[in-house]
């Protein structure tokens, strides 16, 4: 089962309403999409061909290659089918495997049970071919597979990302409420800022947002900070295939800027993180850091982006604390951000209101499951006269 050279669909999972960014990302590679999805991209390709995906998708949470699509109206068809796949020409007998799923099936009432029937007809397939049983348990750390099971049809992929895509390994420590490295990527890519003017993080936390526009601006890839995958423990991978597309990785991306990214927290200790967070994603010395009250925060004059993810009451905080920082906030676009776009990202649109400001965009975001909004404000002289607007 010559996987590697052979063509099918790729299904590129991300979390909602991120498909957008993604897109853009996946055909900014070469790629055409045959299908775009609340939560995933849909392209051909071979597992050599998800090698680059892997390493150079920011939004994206799996990079999934179809085996086999067939129907399955319970457990026993599941298995019967399942069972009739090479397993023993991808899945090395003296390995490991994990077995994730996606089920929706009258038969299931736990995805464990549908995981175990995927097992079985995997283990019993190379014993029978090989006479040894392979190890199989739960960490994603090797080959995985993965079952997507809707009513009577079902699909069965190989997962060539394993671990999640969606955090980019930098962060070691992640602070309080952290924001997905993910879901961060594609709200600074969701601004359309040009990666060339200054890019200023107030109430920095953990340094997330700030770190992820050094290696968009600085055009480094996740695949710089991981060496495992999915694809590495299938039969038949080519290690040369990924250290060239590793070492493209490293040939093209830059050392240095000539604008600012600048991150302040008034809280030492997420200062502290951050910087050890950027140092990590070998960014630090692109940021410049600061201990400070967001209001205090240094905003040069030429222009940029302004972006915070402040608190919204979900986790920190209390109500009222917090109405009295959202409407800081707007002040501070107001008088201190003049030829800046500002953004707020939040999941609490009465908070939002409070910051006084009409809002030019509102483009809309999950954080977990929280329904959030990304509001984009044009800062400009007289904006403190407009009439106030709910937004």
């Amino acid at each position: 089962m010559q996987v590697f050279h052979t063509e099918s669909k790729i299904i590129i999972t991300c979390n909602k309403r991120l498909s957008p960014y993604l897109q853009q990302e996946v055909e900014a590679l070469g790629y055409k999409p045959t299908r775009v999805f609340s939560t995933g991209v849909e392209l051909q390709g071979t597992i050599n061909d998800t090698i680059p995906l892997n390493l150079n998708l920011r939004c994206a949470s799996q990079v999934l290659y179809l085996l086999k699509s067939f129907d399955a109206a319970d457990p026993q068809e599941l298995y019967n089918e399942l069972v009739k796949i090479e397993w023993e020409e991808l899945i090395d007998f003296t390995g490991y495997f994990s077995v994730t799923s996606n089920v929706n099936n009258k038969h299931i009432t736990t995805p464990l049970f549908a995981n175990v029937k995927v097992k079985d007809a995997i283990v019993d397939r190379i014993k029978d071919k090989k006479g040894i049983r392979p190890n199989s348990g739960a960490d994603v750390n090797k080959a995985v597979v993965h079952l997507y099971w809707q009513d009577d049809k079902a699909d069965v992929f190989l997962d060539t990302s394993g671990e999640t895509l969606a955090k980019h390994s930098y962060r070691k420590i992640p602070g309080k409420a952290p924001m997905l490295e993910a879901l961060a990527a594609s709200t600074i890519v969701a601004t359309n800022w040009d990666r060339n003017s200054h890019f200023i993080n107030p109430m920095c936390g953990s340094g997330t947002l700030a770190i992820e526009a050094a290696l968009l601006a600085t055009d480094k890839h996740p695949g710089l900070f991981r060496m495992n995958y999915g694809f590495m423990h299938i039969m038949g991978y080519d290690e040369q295939v990924f250290f060239v597309e590793r070492r493209k990785l490293k040939d093209k991306a830059k050392k240095d800027i000539g604008f600012k990214i600048i991150a302040t927290d008034i809280s030492q200790d997420a200062v502290d993180i951050a910087r050890r967070n950027a140092n990590t994603a070998g960014v630090e010395h692109l940021i410049d850091f600061d201990v400070c009250d967001f209001e205090l925060t240094d905003v040069p004059e030429d222009g940029g982006v302004v972006m915070f993810n402040p608190e919204y009451g979900e986790r920190l905080g209390t109500h009222t604390k917090l109405e009295i920082t959202y409407k800081r906030i707007g002040d501070f676009l107001k008088k201190k951000c003049l030829n800046y776009r500002g953004y707020v990202f939040t999941g609490n649109p009465d908070l939002a209101k409070k910051i006084g400001l009409k809002a030019a965009r509102k483009i809309e975001f999950y954080n977990g499951k929280l329904d959030c909004r990304l509001f984009e404000y044009e800062l400009y002289e007289g904006t403190k006269r407009q009439p106030k607007e709910e937004v």
